[in-house]
């Protein structure tokens, strides 16, 4: 088949043990991206599979339309970025692995690098020291301070882990549902979502991102939070109501923030005023940006590529186009 990767910015697949499962395709990497449907069109005329780098670009109607030849689109977990039904009308099959039973171990190493940043300060304790000068204000231990996770899935419990290990105490909110999940396992959930932001030093989100939890931690939420917490998303930035993190700032509740996701990706604009902020911590979306992730993540992706080759598609989004072509 001819297989076409987008969005691939370092050129890394190619370096990694699973790219060998495509040894019997014919294979076209794109390093750079591109949003312009038409642009893309051009580019993927003869593209039969297409696999996706996460949520990095939109799949409509626009480009689909464009895709006769297109017959597949592999990638790995949710897929609000793709128009299913615009999929099932120009008869392209998505598939994507949703039931990965083992936690994004790169994320939630990710999200105590940065706690561990905004404890120490350490972006600007850094720059201090490269500037010439010696110790800034001390930082905060970890250990003994109260780490909120806002969500009780996989990851949030795997920081839980690390955040235990430092000696720390764990609290969550989230749905009605993970929190009673939370509660019947033991765990500590306050009384109130208003308690929860008071009451934890840390706060960390891991929700996924639906129409239901859009813009769900309020200015509110952040401004109940102490002046010397911090707030760390490494989830997606539209869980974050608009403006909420630039009100906190000006608020000085919480005192830091730690950010990997934003509302526009790739940002690429250095004066970007939050990124460039003092109490900012950025990273350009690395969660889940490891090589050991990655391989784990793809190799899903291309076994989906191999078994619909071989007439049995794997984690079928939209079954009814595979049911018109037997």
């Amino acid at each position: 088949m001819k297989i076409h990767i987008l969005d691939d910015w370092h050129d890394t697949l190619r370096h990694l043990p699973s790219f060998a499962k495509l040894a019997e395709h014919e294979v076209t990497i794109w390093t750079d991206h591109v949003e312009d449907p038409a642009t893309l069109a051009e580019r993927l005329q003869e593209a039969e599979a297409l696999v996706l780098f996460r949520e990095r670009t939109a799949i409509g109607a626009a480009l689909l339309d464009r895709l006769p030849r297109l017959r597949l689109i592999s990638q790995r977990s949710l897929y609000p970025h793709i128009d299913v039904a615009a999929c099932t009308r120009n008869g392209v099959l998505l598939c994507s692995n949703m039931a990965a039973d083992a936690p994004s171990i790169a994320t939630a190493e990710l999200t105590f690098g940065l706690m561990i940043a905004c404890a120490r300060d350490l972006l600007n304790q850094n720059a201090s020291l490269r500037a010439g000068h010696w110790q800034r204000a001390p930082g905060q231990t970890l250990a003994g301070r109260m780490l909120g996770l806002y969500g009780y899935g996989r990851i949030a419990r795997q920081v839980a882990v690390y955040a235990r290990a430092f000696g720390m105490g764990v609290q969550y909110w989230g749905s009605a549902e993970g929190r009673a999940r939370a509660a019947a396992a033991g765990e500590q959930v306050p009384q109130s979502r208003e308690a929860f932001f008071a009451t934890s030093d840390l706060v960390s989100l891991h929700i996924r991102l639906t129409p239901e939890t859009r813009g769900i931690v309020t200015s509110a939420d952040l401004a109940a939070m102490k002046p010397g917490a911090s707030f760390l998303n490494t989830s997606r930035a539209g869980l974050v109501e608009p403006g909420a993190l630039q009100a906190a700032l000006a608020a000085g509740r919480p005192g830091r923030l730690a950010l990997d996701v934003f509302d526009r990706e790739p940002l690429t604009d250095p004066q970007d005023p939050l990124v460039n902020h003092p109490r900012v911590i950025a990273t350009p979306h690395i969660g889940f940006v490891t090589e050991d992730n990655l391989d784990l993540q793809f190799s899903d992706i291309y076994d989906q590529i191999n078994a619909y080759a071989a007439g049995a598609p794997l984690h079928i989004i939209n079954p009814e186009v595979w049911r018109s072509n037997v």
